[in-house]
């Protein structure tokens, strides 16, 4: 079992940064793969970008250049560093884990709004 927690989601303009970060409830030595998704009013949730225990990265087309991620297994967490945000990206951000045995534990999400 494992508990995420998102945050550093708000208001911001279009062109602006946020970083997003996630921390587990314990270590995610373990945990396969990690990734941020994010569902927009209307829509489905989708990928935004993932990044596995070996050190492999991937992401949406659409944030690519863009937004990076990155995991530090030392303090448990996975951060998403967005630039060049988009009205297009507003969502609601969720971290997800992918523990040994192919389980999916998810956080509640973090309101991201892009808008003027």
């Amino acid at each position: 079992q494992v508990q995420l927690v998102e945050s550093g989601g708000g208001l911001v303009q279009p062109g602006g940064s946020l970083r997003l970060s996630c921390v587990a409830s314990r270590s995610i030595f373990s945990i396969t793969r990690m990734g941020w998704y994010r569902q927009a009013p209307g829509k489905e949730r989708e990928l935004v970008a993932t990044v596995t225990s070996g050190g492999r990265i991937d992401y949406a087309d659409s944030v690519k250049d863009r937004f990076t991620i990155s995991r530090d297994n030392a303090k448990n967490s996975v951060d998403l560093q967005m630039n060049s945000l988009k009205s297009e990206d507003t969502a609601v951000y969720y971290c997800k884990a992918v523990g040994p045995t192919g389980y999916d534990y998810w956080g509640r999400g973090t309101q991201v709004t892009v808008s003027s």
